[in-house]
C-alpha cells in the first residue's frame, strides 16, 4: 500500500435509515414508530407530529420508497456501484411493536436475516444502526420517552435480542444516531426524533433533554458492554452530528464563544468515548440549579461501555461572533453572553441554507481524533437538492459530483497527510430517502433515483444518476480516481 493511498480495506459504501427507505408500516406485525406520526413539511414548513396516526393525513415515511419489498433488486444496484458496506438500522418496532412487549416479533427479525444474509452474500458489510429516530410510539405515549429511565431496560433488552440474533452476521454497529442532536433545544423536531419527548410547559426543556440525553448514553454504555459480551469482535460506535463551530473573528471572546458551542456538542461524544460526564457540563448543572438523576451504578456503566470508535455525520459547518456589529445577522445562542451563530462568508450554501465547507470535514477528523484518538466512521455525508430529468430521463447531478468529490479529496488528506484513522465513508441517501427534516422526497440525496414526489406519487421505479457512475469510479479506485470525465450513463 503506498503510504499516500487509503487502506485496502477501507470500506466504501452508502448509508439510510429503516424509517426513510423501508415503508411496510404495519405490515408483518410491525407497530408505530415516532417517524409513523410525522407529517410532509418543507424547507419553511416544519413537519408535524400527530397524536397517532390520523384519517386523511399524509405520512410520508409510511411508504416511503418501499425498500421492504424491492430491497434484492436495490441491493443489485449497489453490488454494481462497489459498494463494500452499508449502513441502514434496525427498526425497533420492527422488533418490539410497542416497545415494551414481552416477546419479540418473529416476522421482523426474519426480515432483517433476509437482509443482512442478501447483503453478505452481495459483498456488502452491514453497518446497523440500533436507533434512528424509530422508537416505539407506544413508548412516547405511557412512559414519555427517554425522560423516563425505565426505556434504557427497554433499549438494552432490545438490543440484546437483535445482537444475539445477528451476532454472526453483523459487525459494525451504532447506537443512537446522531444523538448530539437534540443538544440546542431549540428544534422540537430533534428533541422528538432523538428521544421521543415532547417537553411539557411548565417543563424546564433544558434540563429535560439533558435527562433524556443521559438516559440514552447510559443505555448505550450497557449496550456497548453487552454487545462485547455476546461477540468479542463486535466493533460498536457512537454516532454523531458534527458541525464545527468556527469563530468569525481573532477577537478572543469568539475563540470562547466557539469553545461554548462545542462544548454542547462534545457533552455526548465525551461520554461516549471517555466513560465520564465532562467537568464542564457539572458545573453548568449546578450553575443552573438543575437536578440531573444517575447513581453510582450508572457512573459505572458509562465508566465500563466506552466506544471503539465514533462514527458521524457532516454536511457543514457554522460561525459564531461575540461582536456588536448589526451587519452580523444571527441567532442568539445561550451558552457564552451576546453570542450568535452568523454566516460564514468564505463558504457558499446549498438550496437549503447549508454552509457547504469541504475542509471542515478534514477540520472534523482532525480535531475529533486528536481528542479521542479512536478510529474514525464518516457514516453520512451528502448533497440535498432539486434533481432534474432530461427528456431522455437522465440526471445529470454535477452538483452532487462536486461537493462528494471536494469532501472524499478532504477525507483523504485527513488519512495521508494527517494520519487519522478512518474506517470507511458512506454517504448519505445513496438511494433517494424522505428527507428527515422536512419529509420531502424531493430533496433528494441519492446516486440512485426513486420516481416518487413529495405528494406520495410515482411509479418507485429506480434510475441511476451520473452520480451513479462516478461514485462506481470512485470506489474501483480505492478514492484515486475523483475525476468528472467518467461518468457517461
Amino acid at each position: 500500500m503506498s503510504k499516500r493511498s487509503l487502506p485496502k480495506s477501507f470500506l466504501w459504501g452508502g448509508a439510510v435509515a429503516a424509517h426513510q427507505i423501508e415503508g411496510a408500516w404495519d405490515e408483518a406485525g410491525k407497530g408505530i414508530s415516532i417517524a409513523d406520526v410525522m407529517t410532509a413539511g418543507s424547507h419553511t414548513q416544519e413537519r408535524q407530529i400527530t397524536d397517532g396516526v390520523l384519517p386523511d393525513v399524509y405520512y410520508p415515511n409510511h411508504e416511503a420508497i418501499d425498500f421492504y419489498h424491492h430491497y434484492k433488486t436495490d441491493i443489485q444496484l449497489l453490488k454494481e456501484m462497489g459498494l463494500t458496506c452499508f449502513r441502514t438500522s434496525i427498526n425497533w418496532t420492527r422488533i418490539f411493536p410497542n416497545g415494551d412487549d414481552a416477546c419479540p416479533n418473529e416476522a421482523g427479525l426474519q426480515f432483517y436475516d433476509d437482509l443482512f444474509d442478501e447483503l453478505l452474500k452481495n459483498g456488502m458489510e452491514p453497518v446497523i444502526t440500533l436507533s434512528h429516530f424509530e422508537i416505539p410510539y407506544n413508548l412516547y405515549k405511557t412512559y414519555g420517552g427517554f425522560k423516563n429511565k425505565q426505556l434504557i431496560d427497554f433499549f438494552v433488552r432490545y438490543a440484546d435480542v437483535v445482537m444475539r440474533r445477528y451476532k454472526d452476521k453483523v459487525k459494525y454497529w451504532l447506537t443512537f444516531n446522531e444523538i448530539n442532536n437534540q443538544a440546542d433545544g431549540q428544534f422540537k423536531l430533534h428533541t422528538w426524533t432523538n428521544s421521543a419527548v415532547l417537553v411539557e410547559p411548565d417543563e424546564n426543556a433544558e434540563q429535560v433533554i439533558f435527562q433524556a440525553s443521559l438516559n440514552e448514553l447510559i443505555a448505550s454504555a450497557k449496550v456497548v458492554k453487552l454487545g462485547h459480551d455476546i461477540n468479542p469482535d463486535f466493533k460498536i460506535g457512537a454516532m454523531m452530528a458534527y458541525v464545527p463551530v468556527y469563530p468569525y473573528s481573532a477577537n478572543p471572546d469568539d475563540q470562547v464563544a466557539a469553545i461554548k458551542v462545542m462544548e454542547r456538542r462534545y457533552f455526548y461524544s465525551d461520554i461516549h468515548a471517555k466513560g465520564e460526564i465532562p467537568t464542564y457540563t457539572l458545573k453548568e448543572w449546578e450553575r443552573k440549579g438543575y437536578h440531573i438523576d444517575y447513581n453510582d451504578v450508572e457512573l459505572q456503566a458509562l465508566r465500563e461501555g466506552t466506544v471503539d470508535y465514533i462514527g458521524f455525520s457532516y454536511y457543514m459547518s457554522a460561525t459564531v461572533t461575540t461582536l456588536d456589529d448589526d451587519t452580523l445577522e444571527g441567532f442568539p445562542i445561550p451558552d457564552y453572553p451576546n453570542a450568535k451563530i452568523v454566516k460564514n462568508p468564505y463558504v457558499k450554501a446549498s438550496d437549503w441554507g447549508w454552509q457547504i465547507d469541504p475542509v471542515g470535514l478534514r477540520y472534523v477528523l482532525n480535531t475529533v481524533y486528536q481528542r479521542y484518538n479512536l478510529p474514525l466512521f464518516i457514516v453520512e455525508n451528502g448533497f440535498g437538492a432539486y434533481d432534474q430529468l432530461t427528456d431522455q430521463g437522465e440526471i445529470h447531478d454535477h452538483y452532487r459530483i462536486d461537493y462528494l468529490k471536494a469532501h472524499i479529496k478532504e477525507m483523504r488528506l485527513a488519512v495521508v497527510e494527517d494520519g487519522v484513522p478512518v474506517i470507511g465513508y458512506t454517504p448519505w441517501g445513496i438511494i433517494d430517502p424522505v428527507s428527515f427534516g422536512t419529509g420531502e422526497m424531493e430533496k433528494r440525496y441519492g446516486m440512485i433515483h426513486v420516481d416518487r414526489d413529495n405528494s406520495g406519487n410515482g411509479t418507485m421505479k429506480r434510475r441511476k444518476k451520473q452520480s451513479f457512475v462516478w461514485y462506481q469510479r470512485v470506489i474501483a479506485t480505492n478514492g484515486e480516481d475523483l475525476a468528472h470525465d467518467r461518468y457517461n450513463l
